[in-house]
C-alpha cells in the first residue's frame, strides 16, 4: 500500500540522518533507536539471548526483546520520531 511505501521510505531516510547526527545520542537514545529498527524490519527478537560476557549485545537483545508483540507499523512510525526528536536534540 501507499501508506506502507511512505513507512518504509520514511525508516531509510531516518537511518540515514541517525548516522549524521552532530553528536553522538546517549547509550540509552542508541538502544530505543536500534530496538525500533529491528523490531520494524525484523518483527520479534527471533535469535538467542547473547552470552554473559556480550555486555552490549544483551543490552540491544534486551531493548529489542522489550517490544515483543509490537506492530512493524507501529515500530517503524515511533522509529522515525525517535529519528526526529534525536535530531532536534543533536543536530543534523
Amino acid at each position: 500500500s501507499e501508506i506502507h511505501t511512505q513507512t518504509q521510505l520514511g525508516i531509510l531516510k531516518a537511518a540515514e540522518e541517525v548516522k549524521q547526527l552532530k553528536s553522538q545520542p546517549s547509550d540509552q537514545e542508541m538502544l530505543d533507536v536500534y530496538s525500533h529498527y529491528k523490531q520494524a524490519t525484523v518483527g520479534d527478537v527471533n535469535t538467542d539471548r547473547p552470552g554473559m560476557l556480550d555486555f552490549k549485545g544483551k543490552a540491544k537483545w534486551d531493548a529489542w526483546n522489550a517490544l515483543k508483540g509490537m506492530s512493524k507499523e507501529d515500530a517503524m512510525k515511533a522509529y522515525v520520531a525517535k529519528v526526529e526528536e534525536l535530531k532536534g536534540k543533536y543536530g543534523i
